[in-house]
């Protein structure tokens, strides 16, 4: 994935502080992109790795600990405990739960001692108690394994939760109260910011994705709010002049939104007013392209008068049935507020553009050089009369019209009905002051933030 590279040697090679917040495991898809190479997105500890691999290829989590740039990241908030901890060690907060690997490290531990042999200021926290306890001013790396998987989604933060493998129903009185979205990206922006060459910080509100994939929109709409919540803290931790924040979607989905006659303040969770007019049926005005929620005959809608817990557990009607409800293949949205926000996303783009676009801001990586030009690009350059007047050509000449750029190097082509030497060279021609300037236009942090599904992230240039 094309965020890799911000997370890699586009951040840290230019001094920048870096930071993954994800409410799902920090080795999941999106978080793992940041720092990790692997055959397959499941190979998050060394039992998912195939026997007749495992000595040459490492399992995401391991990447983290031990290649950069996953060592070199400052912050790492999230969930998937199992994956850092051996199969013979309980977990610290579901005690009839084990580690997964097979390998009998504790990476949690290692990832502590690393740091304590290079003699950085290093903290590994686990509860949300600890996390509140830190003192970033003696911290500058951080990792927070808060669940033995994805953390709780914000409806069961707090409450009871089960104490068995996923899928059983043991229960037990252990609380769930993880740090919310919000506290993690405060916690995580109380450090970073210490850096005054910048940071970058990728926060993912990963659960969203999840309740969709169970065709369940209260949860997918209050992990979307929570989100937010995360995006103002955000906000009043840093500059907008000179941070770039970027919201966005790594993918949709196929909810949809239906109704014949909803009125203003109809309960989005709710039944349209009217019946199909087929079966005679209701349906609810939020509904699934594929998904768990498919039944024969259909389920019915739940009364909104129903208590919370009742509309928060509610699964929506779906067309086709799956296990999991798909992705969807539309557009996503692409939200950005800061420096140059406005000139670099604009119109329809590929999502390999975002990161280029980034760097360009940033003045990273191979766009580096745009900083470092000395030429003042908004007045108007002087141009040299010249020497002597070429007769007017009427069709391309190509040793003319096709010369090279000399300071791009590539090779450009001309127009052929105006005079050869009244053409201005590349170098020298009026630009955008916009888009090029001697200064960089965002002077030390670079924030991005992303994801619909949901991931954001926050570069401070």
């Amino acid at each position: 994935m094309t965020t890799h590279y911000l997370g890699e040697s586009w951040v840290e090679t230019y001094g920048k502080s870096s930071g993954i917040v994800t409410t799902a495991r920090i080795t999941h898809a999106t978080p793992a992109a940041l720092y990790a190479h692997a055959p397959s997105r499941y190979w998050e500890d060394d039992s998912r790795v195939p026997p007749t691999v495992r000595k040459d290829c490492k399992d995401i989590a391991l990447q983290l600990v031990e290649n950069e740039p996953g060592r070199s990241i400052n912050v790492v908030m999230g969930g998937g405990r199992r994956h850092f901890l051996p199969t013979i060690t309980p977990d610290p907060e579901h005690p009839n739960r084990e580690g997964r690997r097979l390998d009998g490290r504790n990476l949690a531990e290692d990832w502590a001692r690393e740091k304590k042999r290079r003699r950085l200021r290093a903290q590994y926290v686990h509860t949300k108690e600890q996390l509140v306890k830190l003192d970033p001013r003696t911290v500058d790396y951080l990792l927070g394994l808060f669940e033995y998987s994805h953390m709780e989604f914000n409806a069961e933060r707090g409450a009871s939760s089960t104490d068995a493998e996923e899928g059983t129903s043991a229960t037990s009185t252990v609380k769930a109260d993880d740090p919310s979205l919000a506290d993690m990206t405060r916690a995580a922006l109380s450090i970073l910011t210490k850096n005054d060459k910048g940071f970058f910080l990728l926060i993912e509100g990963g659960r969203i994705d999840h309740a969709h994939h169970y065709n369940n929109p209260y949860r997918a709409l209050d992990e979307t709010l929570e989100l937010e919540t995360a995006l103002l803290a955000a906000l009043e931790r840093v500059n907008p002049a000179e941070t770039l924040i970027v919201v966005t979607a790594d993918h949709g989905h196929v909810m949809t939104f239906g109704g014949q006659a909803t009125p203003r303040g109809h309960p989005v969770l709710g039944a349209d007013t009217v019946v199909s007019d087929i079966d005679g049926l209701r349906y609810t005005t939020l509904l699934y392209g594929t998904g768990p929620g498919h039944s024969e005959p259909r389920a019915l809608p739940l009364n909104t008068t129903v208590s919370i817990g009742a509309l928060a557990d509610a699964v929506h009607a779906s067309a086709v049935p799956r296990q999991w409800a798909t992705h969807g293949g539309e557009d996503v949205p692409v939200y950005a507020l800061g420096p140059m926000a406005t000139i670099l996303f604009t119109g329809v783009i590929e999502q390999s553009y975002i990161p280029h676009a980034i760097a360009y801001a940033a003045c990273i990586a191979h766009q580096s050089r745009r900083c470092q030009e000395k030429k003042n690009f908004t007045q108007a350059p002087v141009e040299k009369p010249p020497n002597c007047v070429i007769s007017e050509v009427s069709s391309v000449s190509a040793q003319d019209e096709m010369r090279s750029d000399g300071s791009s190097g590539r090779r450009i082509v001309v127009a052929s009905s105006v005079m050869s030497d009244e053409r201005a060279s590349r170098s020298t021609a009026p630009l955008p002051a916009m888009l090029l300037m001697g200064k960089p236009l965002i002077s030390k942090s670079f924030d991005l933030l992303a994801r619909i599904s949901t991931v954001w992230f926050i570069t401070r240039l």
